[in-house]
């Protein structure tokens, strides 16, 4: 179970990289979306695990790719924004979260289903 501590510092870390993806992702990835879903951290708060919804391309793995790449650029950016609240810059990790693409399939899988009269009223 996470901390008060730990949700407070994953929050300021969601915001704040959410404003630098904003700021430095056209440079790396292009026109592709980025959208931080979730930040977790590590109990002793010097991992922080992003969970990345990515939309506007086909290969989402590469977009992960390419943010690793110009990781220590994005994690200096991240720096300058949080350093007067938190003494260690903690280490990122960036995971793809695929939820909302299960959601759009099982809500698509649900609308042919009823349409085909094959699951109940609603």
């Amino acid at each position: 179970m996470e901390s008060i501590r730990q949700k407070q510092i994953a929050e300021v870390i969601r915001r704040q990289f959410s404003a630098v993806l904003t700021a430095e992702g056209k440079y790396i990835y292009g026109s592709v979306l980025v959208t931080i879903t979730e930040v977790k951290m590590s109990p002793d708060l010097n991992l922080a695990k992003m969970y990345l919804s990515i939309f506007n391309t086909e290969n989402k793995q590469e977009v992960i790719q390419m943010m690793e790449e110009h990781y220590s650029r994005l994690k200096q950016s991240l720096h300058q924004r949080i350093k007067k609240q938190m003494r260690v810059m903690p280490e990122l990790r960036f995971y793809l979260d695929d939820t909302l693409d299960e959601v759009y399939k099982l809500d698509a899988l649900f609308k042919k289903l009823h349409e085909e009269k094959q699951f109940g009223e609603e």
